[in-house]
């Protein structure tokens, strides 16, 4: 098991890597700060078809 310390070590690193912070700039972020961040270097989520749409694309596409 991990411990909260260890996870924090770790984030913090990778936030300094990352973000260019400072061991200080991390602790006195909130998490909503650190995750707006990361969230921002995720790429878009892109919705998979529906079965509609796949139906509709294999109709128009035939493998034939």
């Amino acid at each position: 098991m991990t411990t909260f310390a260890a996870r924090a070590r770790r984030l913090a690193g990778w936030a300094g890597v990352t973000f260019g912070w400072r061991p200080a700039d991390f602790w006195s972020a909130t998490p909503e700060e650190l995750a707006t961040l990361v969230e921002a270097m995720m790429p878009e989520q892109v919705t998979p078809p529906d079965a509609m749409l796949i139906e509709r694309m294999q109709e128009a596409y035939p493998d034939g």
